[in-house]
């Protein structure tokens, strides 16, 4: 009996974790403007706090190499590669009119003030440098940017 229930278990806890990575990636979409804003109605992009959550699955690939299911892996391996690119192509449309992932003072980047939504445009080609960090933030970050 014990085999069904550790059976049982692993594959709940296989779901929620698939759940867990679903959910970070809606968060990290809707902060690149794929997904309008549930109080607006609009496509809303930031940067900053998308790269967040990105940067977080990547922690967590990281983490748990070695200790995932062939779909739990492939599932987050996708997720992930999927927003990278995503990121990046915002991040070259968003170049032209403004410093779209500028550094916040602090922690607390995701407070409940809704982010600012940043037009596109096409006027520069340059492509920019990534925002300076400092120390704290660049040890799990990682640049997604040619």
């Amino acid at each position: 009996m014990a085999e069904v229930q550790t059976s049982t278990q692993s594959g709940e806890l296989s779901q929620r974790f698939i759940e867990f990575v679903m959910m970070q990636a809606q968060n990290a979409a809707l902060f690149l403007g794929q997904i309008p804003n549930p109080q607006t109605g609009q496509g809303e992009v930031n940067l900053e706090l998308a790269k967040m959550f990105i940067d977080q699955l990547a922690m967590i690939q990281e983490k748990t190499r070695g200790n995932l299911t062939n779909e739990e892996t492939a599932v987050l391996r996708n997720t992930l590669s999927n927003l990278q690119m995503a990121f990046v192509e915002v991040s070259q449309q968003s170049r032209g009119g403004k410093s779209a992932a500028a550094p916040q003072a602090g922690p607390s980047e995701s407070s409940g003030e809704p982010p600012a939504a940043s037009a596109p445009s096409e006027s520069s080609d340059a492509p920019a440098a990534p925002p300076v960090e400092t120390e704290s933030r660049k040890k799990f970050t990682k640049s997604y940017g040619a």
